[in-house]
């Protein structure tokens, strides 16, 4: 008898997604359980936002990027970005990088 084995690992960070997750309706994992175990994992570092959808339920955002970017303008963004490609049942992470750009300051001379 012979064996064949192949093994990979690495390193994961919890929770296992760094910017914002995307519940669809029906989905195994239901919106008031993963709050709690994001509340355990990382307390006070995600926001549920509940969502007016045919298909998505809710979505949990890190609360870094919503001091930089409004909740109801990455709901926007991700309505017509990514909403459009989920699938009932499904769970999503999306990595959403926030760069901020500032030009041209002028100061005066006091």
């Amino acid at each position: 008898m012979k064996y064949s084995i192949n093994i990979n690992f690495e390193q994961i960070k919890l929770p296992p997604f760094e910017d914002i997750l995307i519940l669809a309706k029906n989905s195994p994992q239901g919106k008031i359980g993963l709050s709690k175990s994001f509340e355990l994992l990382i307390p006070n570092g995600f926001t549920l936002i509940d969502v007016e959808d045919d298909l998505i339920e809710a979505v949990f955002v890190q609360k870094a990027i919503l001091h930089k970017v409004s909740a109801e303008k990455v709901i926007g963004i991700l309505r017509t970005n990514v909403f459009p490609f989920i699938s009932e049942g499904e769970l999503i992470k999306v990595d959403f990088n926030v760069k901020i750009s500032i030009t041209n300051i002028e100061l005066e001379n006091e």
